[in-house]
């Protein structure tokens, strides 16, 4: 994910907010005032944003003191200026009590607020850390705005203030919520990390004027969808204003595709994971300590393997001990960009003229993808897509809305490769999938039960229409197999060569797979069995939209004659110009890096298919000749019997598309 929560108490804004985030995560100096250590970070000063700063005397864009973070977050949610109410309280002869009260916003609390940490993509700092001055702009313009929009969806769907018995009362705050944002831009690596904290308060006024406190669960059952909200608007304003696209990439066999802007070299992406890679091969130590401790009496005390659950819980532990010290000195932006690019230059196995003409590198791969890949949004299909993937992949095909919405939100950024989308066209999807292929299980014993939010669902189909779950060779079961007993002696290192995660850990197999089979599964289904909208399903356009580049670039059968433009047709017209140059610039893109083996392989599988559809055509053909035939052999004379259509030119798999 690209959006973080964690939550802020008290004592953390002492302890850690006020001496290191507010400055860029660096080292403030003791008694220096606020805006001088930022001066002297680098950092830009923190913006106060949201709907709820009227109501407290501040306005979007005002600068964050001091003051006002200590007293909002620090104080146990006080009013940002309660300093000069209760000095105002005190001048007008008001008890110490009463003042001190004037300047609180309700109940105090111990959680004061929660931390979201909003980052783009990796190929969209890279392009903001490389790039020129105008592209930098618009990669934080577009970031900037994109927290704004997340925000305001916080606001409307997701922040709701608990009161009453047990919190039996909950509404949206009418006045809307306050925040505080801080921009940094590097992580500990010191690599480039375009990153904003936004620390949003707890506190909302309710509709009777009483301060509350808002529901922290609730902020955190909705960060993946937050996350995905932020990607997709990130990604569309970026690409729309530097005229690029975003393609499909593999980070983790098994899991889900990320979408990175395509024309930006895997090897730059890989320069940035500094920390990845070391977290990477402590995980692998702490996997293998977790499969082959025993107890006193030689028993294993785990199990056998790593499902997900420990493997999340192992990688914040190796997230934790890997964790590098706070940086050293201080430079200006202009001076990181400086030194990290000499530094890719230098270390990234990527060309230097790639490197200073990445903007140029990411417009031509756009331009070569959208001329061959149409954005075409099917609601239809992309409910029974994101209905398939939810329920595969949540608490055994139990979810709820939000958990449509996230997947929603992927599914529209894959589809559309960085265009702008129509607003509630997410919505449009869930409503979809909910209607027509979800069954409401709830059974709420609570008023939250009875919520939109909360209804609990589930698919209308069966996970045993759906193809087994592959598994992996390093799960096979073995009743008999138990982890070596514990010797004493240290473990035997790793051998030369073997990179960190090549140890035969056995893992539970991940889901995701069997997630995207069972979408397939029940498109097929539809295919076959179901009308909508006085149609047969024709998924054709939809899955080329969403289909890898690879398989849309046919080579030439004439090398020869390889500068010849392909004939148009329908689903055929590709740039092969584009491709061509593409291919010449040395732009590293896995989608569009075709190789002679690969293009063979793929013209061989698009043959075989053709010549498939071809037979089933002409089976198709003589089923139905054969039944005129018995037609006319029963027909009275007098009475012209019905005869069908002859197969023309038709739309789906079966027109060899």
């Amino acid at each position: 994910m690209t959006v973080d929560i964690r939550i802020v108490r008290a004592g953390q804004m002492y302890r850690y907010y006020l001496r290191e985030t507010v400055v860029g995560d660096g080292r403030r100096p003791a008694r220096t005032p606020l805006r001088a250590a930022q001066e002297q970070a680098g950092v830009p000063v923190g913006r106060w944003m949201g709907r709820g700063l009227a109501v407290l005397g501040l306005a979007p864009g005002e600068e964050v003191t001091e003051a006002q973070l200590r007293n909002l977050f620090g104080e146990r949610g006080r009013h940002p200026y309660a300093d000069r109410i209760e000095a105002d309280r005190l001048a007008a002869g008001a008890s110490p009590t009463e003042a001190y009260r004037a300047g609180a916003l309700g109940r105090r609390v111990t959680v004061t607020g929660v931390d979201f940490v909003f980052r783009p993509q990796p190929s969209i700092y890279l392009l903001w850390a490389f790039g020129d001055e105008e592209t930098r702009l618009v990669i934080e313009a577009a970031h900037e705005r994109a927290i704004v929009r997340v925000l305001e969806w916080i606001e409307d769907e997701v922040a709701v203030i608990r009161y009453g018995k047990d919190g039996v009362y909950r509404v949206r705050p009418p006045g809307g919520l306050v925040a505080a944002r801080f921009r940094h831009y590097e992580a500990r690596s010191g690599r480039p990390l375009l990153h904003d904290h936004v620390l949003l308060s707890v506190k909302g006024q309710r509709l009777d004027g009483k301060w509350g406190s808002i529901h922290t669960t609730a902020l955190h059952e909705n960060t993946v969808a937050a996350s995905a909200l932020y990607n997709e608007l990130v990604a569309s304003e970026v690409c729309e204003e530097l005229g690029l696209a975003t393609e499909p990439r593999t980070v983790t066999e098994g899991r889900r595709t990320v979408m990175e802007i395509a024309g930006v070299p895997h090897e730059l992406i890989r320069w940035t994971a500094r920390r990845s890679d070391q977290i990477a091969t402590c995980l692998s130590e702490l996997e293998h300590e977790y499969v082959t401790a025993v107890d006193d009496y030689g028993e294993p005390r785990f199990l056998p393997v790593v499902s997900e659950r420990a493997r999340a819980k192992l990688n914040t532990i190796a997230a934790r001990k890997t964790r590098p010290p706070k940086k050293g000195k201080t430079r200006s932006l202009a001076q990181l960009r400086a030194d990290w690019k000499a530094s890719a230059i230098r270390t990234s196995g990527v060309p230097a003229d790639v490197i200073t003409s990445l903007l140029a590198y990411a417009r031509a791969a756009a331009a070569a993808i959208r001329a061959r890949v149409a954005a075409v949004v099917d609601i239809a299909l992309a409910a029974v897509d994101v209905t398939a993937i939810v329920f595969v992949m949540n608490n055994g095909g139990r979810f709820h809305r939000r958990h449509l919405l996230a997947e929603a939100r992927r599914h529209l950024a894959l589809v559309l490769r960085g265009r702008r989308r129509d607003p509630g066209l997410d919505d449009q999807v869930v409503a979809a999938a909910i209607s027509a292929h979800c069954l409401d299980i709830s059974e709420p014993t609570t008023v939250r039960g009875l919520e939109a939010g909360y209804r609990l669902y589930t698919a209308r189909w069966s996970l045993s229409d759906f193809p087994a779950r592959r598994r992996s060779p390093a799960f096979a079961p073995d009743p008999d197999r138990r982890p070596p007993a514990d010797s004493g002696e240290p473990l035997a290192p790793r051998p030369p060569g073997q990179d960190a995660g090549e140890w035969e850990i056995p893992r539970i197999p991940l889901q995701y797979d069997r997630a995207v089979l069972a979408g397939e599964v029940v498109r097929a289904q539809l295919r076959t069995t179901t009308v909508v909208r006085g149609r047969a399903y024709d998924v054709v356009a939809h899955q080329q939209a969403a289909m890898p580049e690879q398989l849309l670039a046919p080579e030439p059968d004439d090398p020869e004659h390889d500068d010849q433009e392909p004939k148009a047709g329908r689903g055929e017209a590709i740039d092969l110009t584009a491709l061509r140059a593409l291919r010449k610039s040395r732009t590293d893109v896995e989608a569009l890096d075709l190789t002679a083996d690969r293009l063979r392989r793929l013209q061989e599988v698009a043959t075989q298919m053709a010549d498939d559809a071809r037979a089933r055509a002409d089976r198709v053909l003589a089923d139905r000749t054969a039944a005129q035939a018995d037609a006319d052999a029963v027909a009275p004379d007098d009475q012209q019997a019905h005869r069908p259509q002859q197969p023309g030119p038709h739309r789906g798999r079966e027109a060899g598309h």
